[in-house]
């Protein structure tokens, strides 16, 4: 086997697509690429990856019985972190997504991928290291921006907050009951529970454990 060849490992718990997916890496390959093995899932993958038969790129799913895409891409990166992951799965959504690429996944492909969008895949991710489409990316910067966007309300509703409302949330985080902290306050228990749900939908809590962490974690009340 000539050494430029790239070392491929199949890893689905769907005989019939690995087979699909054998075709039509024979069918793009043009003699660059080799399949060294396949494996059900990562239990299976384990039993017949070594140092001296490890692939260059293992083409992965993420739901397999047994141990599944997460756990064999964490496995990987511990025992094989030169191996290159490509995801190839019918999975789409944008957390299983995310939760993927932050594991160090290289690519990501759905099942029903064209042969010429594989061939550019195998290509990048053995040359570049990586192979971003852009249904990838948006998909990763429409979370960055929701994890923003969720950082510069909390901010905005932190830079609003009156003076009154950050003397209850400072009783708030004290033993006092809320009548207690109506009394503390010269104010009725009417108006303080007012405080009270207004806060709690300014910082999207619940509970007033909850809001009460919510002003510890962000500054507002020391400990």
């Amino acid at each position: 086997m000539p050494d430029q060849l790239t070392k491929l490992a199949l890893i689905d718990d769907h005989k019939l697509f690995r087979k699909g997916m054998r075709s039509l890496i024979d069918m793009v390959s043009n003699n660059n690429y080799h399949i060294i093995f396949e494996a059900d899932n990562g239990n299976d993958l384990q039993k017949k990856i070594s140092r001296t038969n490890a692939p260059d790129i293992a083409l992965l799913d993420i739901n397999m019985p047994g141990m599944d895409g997460f756990e064999t891409v964490k496995w990987l990166t511990a025992h094989y972190p030169k191996i290159k992951v490509l995801v190839v799965s019918m999975v789409e959504n944008e957390e299983c997504i995310i939760r993927m690429l932050k594991l160090g996944v290289k690519g990501y492909l759905s099942k029903d991928v064209e042969p010429a969008e594989l061939r550019d895949a195998l290509e990048a991710v053995s040359n570049k290291g990586f192979y971003y489409t852009d249904f990838i990316t948006g998909k990763l910067i429409h979370s960055l921006q929701n994890a923003h966007n969720g950082s510069l309300n909390t901010s905005l509703a932190i830079a609003e907050l009156t003076d009154r409302e950050k003397d209850f949330l400072h009783l708030v985080c004290s033993e006092l009951t809320y009548i207690e902290i109506a009394k503390a306050m010269f104010l009725s228990a009417k108006t303080i529970d007012g405080y009270r749900n207004i806060l709690f939908d300014k910082f999207g809590v619940k509970t007033r454990t909850g809001l009460a962490l919510f002003a510890v974690r962000n500054g507002l009340v020391p400990l």
